[in-house]
């Protein structure tokens, strides 16, 4: 807690990054392009009329529209990509609060912490506040790896050797999965109503077979498969462009120092709590360990399930 106290935002900004911004004037299909081909995950958008950073287009927002409008007899999808990023925000997704959520870069990593896990967000712009520039995008997985590098020189916590199960860091009741039956639109649905970036994809014994993400579903856009989300989950896992090293896991009775290891490492989201038959038991992410290593020590309760 102290180091997170001691290290300002600026101390985790790598030397190098990519840093994609949009214009609110640019079409939809080229934003989102634009992600899918920088490997991003989110972009800061820029109003010229205001001259200042209003919001961010994510991936979410993709998802919001595709459920939204997939099956309304009004609106074609393939039209909802042509159309300015502002026209999403201002006319389909009716964005009510037009400023975006940053900190500066002499605000400390707790500040950091607080303000991704309090405002359930998973991007944070470093915004310099004499220029206006952007510096950075923070995220879960940027703090944790400064953390796990930087803090590896100092003593280390007696309960890092504890087992999961008993910390209880993570998931563990009314877990979000999918049936690898089930359609992609009904995943969509499951990504909008519970607010979760990952679905197990479950066999009909509840064992995992496989991991769909939000990011997964920015690649409909790519391959022009969104006006068919009636495609089971087993497809869709199959469809994906990318390759993917089966489902990374950990186990009840793993310690947090090795969770840890695994995720800074393998550069993931989150591991999916499994038991020896593989079924799924919980879902352990990078929101989870920051609010267990950061947040709780300092007395500030989970803010996971507050709405922002």
């Amino acid at each position: 807690m102290d180091f997170m106290k001691s290290h300002r935002c600026y101390d985790a900004i790598p030397t190098s990054c990519k840093l994609v911004i949009f214009d609110t004037k640019l079409q939809v299909k080229k934003a989102f392009f634009a992600l899918v081909a920088n490997g991003l995950r989110a972009a800061p958008l820029w109003d010229h009329k205001l001259q200042r950073f209003v919001g961010m287009l994510t991936i979410t927002d993709f998802i919001n529209i595709l459920h939204r409008y997939y099956r309304s007899p009004l609106v074609q999808i393939y039209e909802l990509e042509c159309h300015k990023i502002e026209t999403w925000r201002d006319v389909y997704l009716k964005y009510s609060n037009p400023f975006l959520i940053s900190i500066s870069p002499d605000a400390s990593l707790f500040e950091a912490v607080y303000s991704l896990l309090r405002y359930r967000i998973h991007r944070l712009p470093i915004i310099d506040p004499e220029s206006g520039n952007v510096l950075h995008i923070l995220t879960h997985k940027r703090i944790l790896k400064f953390l796990h590098i930087f803090g590896a020189k100092l003593p280390k916590p007696r309960f890092l050797q504890k087992q999961i199960q008993e910390l209880r860091i993570g998931t563990f009741q009314n877990i979000a999965t999918v049936l690898q039956t089930a359609t992609v639109y009904d995943a969509l649905t499951i990504f909008v109503e519970r607010r979760v970036s990952a679905l197990p994809v479950v066999d009909e014994h509840g064992q995992v077979v496989a991991l769909y993400s939000r990011f997964d579903v920015i690649n409909l856009a790519a391959q022009k498969s969104y006006n068919n989300l009636n495609i089971t989950m087993l497809e869709a896992v199959r469809r994906r462009s990318c390759f993917v090293e089966g489902v990374l896991k950990c186990y009840p009775d793993e310690t947090l120092e090795t969770i840890i290891d695994r995720l800074v490492n393998a550069e993931v989201h989150r591991l999916v709590l499994v038991d020896r038959a593989m079924v799924v038991r919980g879902i352990v992410s990078l929101s989870d360990l920051l609010q267990a290593l950061v947040l709780t020590p300092a007395g500030i309760g989970s803010t996971l399930d507050k709405d922002p």
